[in-house]
């Protein structure tokens, strides 16, 4: 499981300039090939400074940054959303490192991702499917001769060139499964699937493709060569259904290339998490796995910039997904390996070496911060770098500083220039600036809530825009999902806590048990206890709130996804009237039945304690007993429940139950199904759909 009052006219900005396949085009105007409408940035006049559905979706979202070779620019990646064609378009920009000479450098109707500076940054590579598929291009920085290099059947998903150029590593989808047209020629029209094993679907598809990785020789703008690493294996790399280009690395040498890999299908896959490392010789053609018993998770190699070393992330214990992301280092004279977090109590959530081969830069989330954090290779050090209250969410070494991107409840992304021994960090981007400076945010404050077994818990509080506290709100309790990811400083274009307070509603977010940033004693204590200690810590922070006076005891609403959504369920029959209305997204309401339909059995088996007929497993057995339908018999509280049905890790049966449950008990009750939606809301105008849908909800019962 483990994601109005106002109209706004959205000016969307076209560029049309030619481009032919395969030819170049010369000058320093971005590069674009349709004539027509092209979703561009947004131009956005906000009459009261509230956020709108409207406003959230026509923020520009940034995504991958990459440090040219010289340090001197920064490629990267924008995403602008266009409700009225309920579509994305990311573009291509470049700036200077000091956040000036700002330039776009792409404006087309196609779709532009996985930018990389190549030719030592005369030129710059990325993925277009301009010619009908994902392909690799190359441009200049002057946004001139763009170029097609590949032309691979059925598209590209991620690449990565070789140290010196001369080869390519992408990963491309490749069929596994046999269809019925396959095995019966005689019925090419016949649509059932034939399935012999587990694994048959993984969180929005059916598993026919599996992602292989390949390399190619790169010779005058062609691929020559093409090699599938996994040849005849039936397994994925990257891993699905969230894997990408990281999982994948060359070595400085350009002979090795490491690779992340589950070599497990069926059943054996469902059950457990056991992934590694494997080396690939590119010479040879020879396999070597690196992490060979070593149980858990084991992702995204990296090797040290002389290639002395490898890092990579990794989780020791099989089945457990959530269990402690750990970066070891590995001396690949030796084969010795260390364990660099050892005495750091906290995750992992990404990494780069510097430049020195002796110390590493990693991002890790702490009372619900995430920040950048340097790592000594010898002495096992790790000391903060960044501080305040945001989350960092990416970085790269710039000319004696960190490039970074960084986000908060108040702000979406940006990209940041760090100052490696003060911590302080500069804006460069500023894509959002003029949509910022309309808006009023919430103040958001922290709050240390005393738990009912003694502890103190971490909860976010969010105001709404000219907060009066001789006034009194409704507030609603947020519960997050995962069920173990951090409450932290996060932005979400779906679960946007701005702009539930922008609604006039206090937010009340806990930190509550079994999320990540605050030791992995208080992360893990969920597994095995769904409806337990974190449901009193979810009580413990709403009631703790409701004391206050500009807080309406008697208008009190609880809202949450995913676990989050089971939370709601849960808190239904087991909250003795202290809510008014609560809305579930995408939640278990029925965990016998998850534990048999969901897809990754190791999570159900790791968190529920195992399947509901061992009668013997007391862990198991205390799960099922607390499970959200159980206590049906104990709703009386309005309940909208909402749900995609493309979503395979928890059905959408688990919302059409819950729906039908309240029905049937007489209780006020509304469903929102999202017949192309998976676990997430991803589609511009379901976006906005949602948010309507969601205020229109609460403020029925609540206003």
């Amino acid at each position: 499981m483990k994601i109005k009052s106002i109209f706004m006219t959205i000016a969307i900005g076209a560029g049309l300039l030619g481009c032919s396949t395969g030819q170049e085009s010369k000058g320093d105007k971005p590069a674009g090939k349709q004539p027509g409408e092209v979703i561009g940035k947004a131009s956005v006049t906000i009459q009261d400074g509230r956020m709108t559905p409207e406003a959230l979706y026509s923020f520009g979202r940034i995504g991958d940054v990459h440090v040219s070779p010289d340090k001197s620019q920064l490629l990267y990646q924008v995403t602008y959303v266009s409700i009225k064609q309920n579509k994305t378009n990311p573009e291509l920009f470049i700036i200077a490192a000091d956040g000036s000479k700002k330039k776009q450098l792409t404006v087309t109707n196609t779709r532009e991702s996985n930018p990389q500076w190549i030719e030592n940054g005369k030129r710059i590579a990325f993925l277009s499917d301009e010619s009908g598929s994902p392909q690799i291009w190359t441009i200049h920085p002057d946004g001139g001769g763009m170029t097609q290099i590949s032309n691979v059947e059925g598209g590209i998903s991620g690449f990565r060139f070789s140290p010196d150029g001369k080869k390519i590593l992408f990963y491309k989808d490749v069929k596994v499964a046999t269809s019925a047209a396959d095995r019966y020629p005689d019925l090419p029209q016949a649509s059932g699937r034939i399935v012999d094993d587990l694994m048959y679907k993984h969180w929005d598809t059916w598993v026919e493709n599996v992602p292989h990785p390949f390399v190619a020789d790169l010779n005058k703008n062609k691929l020559s060569n093409i090699k599938d690493l996994l040849e005849g294996e039936p397994y994925e790399s990257p891993m699905l259904p969230f894997g990408g280009i990281e999982q994948l690395a060359w070595s400085p040498d350009g002979k090795t290339i490491a690779y992340t890999c589950r070599k497990k299908t069926g059943r054996e896959y469902a059950v457990s998490t056991n992934s590694d490392i494997y080396f690939y010789n590119v010479e040879t053609g020879t396999t070597t796995n690196m992490t060979e018993g070593m149980a858990g998770y084991d992702t995204n190699p990296l090797f040290s910039p002389d290639g002395r070393y490898l890092a990579w992330q990794s989780m020791e214990r099989d089945g457990y997904e959530a269990d402690k992301n750990r970066l070891l280092v590995m001396n690949l004279s030796t084969g010795e390996k260390a364990y660099i977090t050892e005495h750091f109590d906290y995750n992992t959530d990404a990494f780069i070496w510097n430049a020195d081969n002796k110390s590493l830069f990693l991002i890790a989330c702490v009372e619900a911060k995430t920040h950048i954090f340097s790592a000594d290779v010898q002495t096992k050090e790790v000391k903060l770098v960044t501080q305040g209250v945001h989350d960092y969410t990416s970085v790269a070494l710039g000319d004696g500083k960190l490039i970074a991107t960084r986000q908060s409840m108040s702000q979406p992304t940006e990209i940041y220039s760090v100052d490696i021994a003060s911590g302080n960090a500069t804006e460069l981007s500023f894509e959002n600036k003029d949509i910022l400076e309309q808006i009023k945010m919430g103040a958001v404050e922290e709050r240390w809530i005393p738990t009912t077994d003694g502890k103190k818990m971490l909860t976010w509080v969010v105001y709404p825009p000219d907060f009066d506290s001789t006034k009194t709100y409704p507030a609603l309790l947020y519960c997050q999902g995962g069920p173990q990811s951090a409450v932290s400083q996060f932005w979400s274009y779906r679960w946007n806590l701005q702009m539930m307070a922008a609604n006039g509603y206090i937010i009340v977010a806990p930190n509550r048990r079994g999320l990540p940033g605050f030791g992995q004693e208080w992360n893990e204590q969920i597994s095995g206890d769904y409806g337990g200690q974190n449901m009193k810590d979810y009580l413990s922070a709403i009631d703790a709130l409701a004391k206050e006076p500009f807080i309406d005891e008697n208008r009190l609403g609880c809202t949450g996804a995913s676990y989050g959504g089971f939370s709601v369920y849960w808190l239904a029959g087991n909250h003795n009237k202290r809510f008014k209305a609560f809305l579930a997204h995408a939640g278990i309401f029925n965990l016998e039945a998850q534990y048999l339909e969901t897809e990754e059995l190791w999570f159900a088996n790791w968190d529920m304690g195992g399947p509901y007929w061992d009668k013997l497993n007391t862990v198991a057995q205390k799960t099922y007993a607390t499970s959200p339908h159980r206590f049906v018999d104990k709703w009386d509280t309005p309940i909208m429940i909402t749900h995609g049905e493309l979503d395979y890790r928890i059905l959408a049966s688990q919302g059409m139950m819950a729906f039908n449950a309240a029905k049937l008990r007489d209780i006020p009750a509304r469903m929102l199904i999202f017949p192309n939606e998976n676990h997430w809301i991803s589609q511009p105008q379901n976006g906005i759909l949602f948010q309507r849908e969601f205020f229109r909800w609460f403020d029925e019962w609540l206003k």
